[in-house]
């Protein structure tokens, strides 16, 4: 079955910037943080100190993934010239996100700039206290004014905003604030990467989350799932009866299947990220092909 993975990092420079200092890679897969904290970044075979979109397209064409979706990370650090190569390059194969810190000085120019003139189409905001901008910086509401000129200004672009919030535990999971911004533009398709980072023991505030955000504009990526829910193992049936429950409060039409790769993969092969959907008969064909292609071929490939 053909595939758009809806969330993979490529990144020819490891500059990672987060909660535990700057990250850079070291070699054989490895990365340390600027704790000395040193953990397995790149699965074998990925590549010794960075992941290109040459090993990435590898990767892809061996598991009927036709396109992707390049999404920015705190833990890569900023692939924006990375991506605008990547855009040029591979225009049929690659929707590549664009990146800024809103607490930079000159972000709204810059920012600007990459949609209007580099024509970037996706802004990618990882949020989350854990690897993202609130572990950067202090706590801040998703709605300031800062951040709602932001909004604005793609979705006067009609652009796509995706944001990971990270799970319920961390100051930056603000499903209440998604759903302001999803309400303040109409016209902004907005994506909530990772279905809002499950956990079990709060499962019901999850199913509260979705039906807030069940909205014509909002769709949530299942990236990085079978990660989140550890130690569900392939083919993953916890993940799947989540995702499940998922598709029957916000609808099949809101869910695109992702990977998060390269350190998803670093638990279980890319292969099994593909496929373990695929290993029931918990979803029509029907669903999958909305699922694996057809919802981010319209959310990220149709302008």
């Amino acid at each position: 079955m053909k595939k758009i993975d809806a969330h993979l990092h490529v990144a020819d420079i490891i500059a990672g910037y987060c909660r535990r200092g700057e990250l850079r890679a070291i070699g054989n897969g490895k990365a340390m943080w600027g704790n000395s904290e040193v953990f397995d970044l790149l699965p074998k075979g990925y590549g010794d100190k960075n992941f290109t979109v040459e090993s990435a397209l590898q990767i892809m064409d061996r598991n009927e993934v036709e396109k992707a979706v390049l999404m920015q990370g705190s833990m890569y650090g900023f692939q924006n010239q990375y991506h605008i190569d990547i855009m040029n390059r591979y225009p049929e194969r690659f929707c590549p996100s664009c990146t800024v810190d809103p607490f930079m000085t000159n972000h709204f120019d810059t920012l600007s700039s990459y949609l209007k003139d580099k024509k970037f189409h996706l802004v990618k905001f990882e949020i989350s206290s854990g690897g993202g901008l609130m572990g950067c910086h202090d706590p801040f509401p998703l709605v300031t004014d800062r951040m709602m000129k932001i909004y604005d200004l793609i979705e006067k672009n009609e652009g796509v905003l995706a944001m990971d919030v990270g799970d319920v535990f961390m100051p930056s999971h603000q499903p209440g604030n998604l759903a302001k911004i999803a309400d303040t533009f109409p016209g902004l398709k907005l994506v909530v990467c990772h279905l809002l980072a499950p956990n079990r023991d709060r499962e019901n505030e999850l199913w509260e989350s979705l039906t807030l955000l069940k909205k014509e504009n909002v769709w949530f990526d299942l990236a990085a799932l079978p990660k989140i829910m550890a130690p569900d193992v392939y083919p993953y049936p916890d993940v799947k009866r989540v995702i499940k429950r998922a598709k029957d409060i916000v609808g099949v039409k809101r869910l695109l299947w992702g990977t998060d790769a390269p350190f998803a993969a670093t638990q279980d092969t890319y292969e099994h990220l593909a496929d373990y959907l695929e290993q029931s008969d918990m979803f029509s064909t029907q669903e999958l092909e909305d699922i694996y292609y057809n919802n981010a071929e319209y959310v990220y490939f149709t302008k």
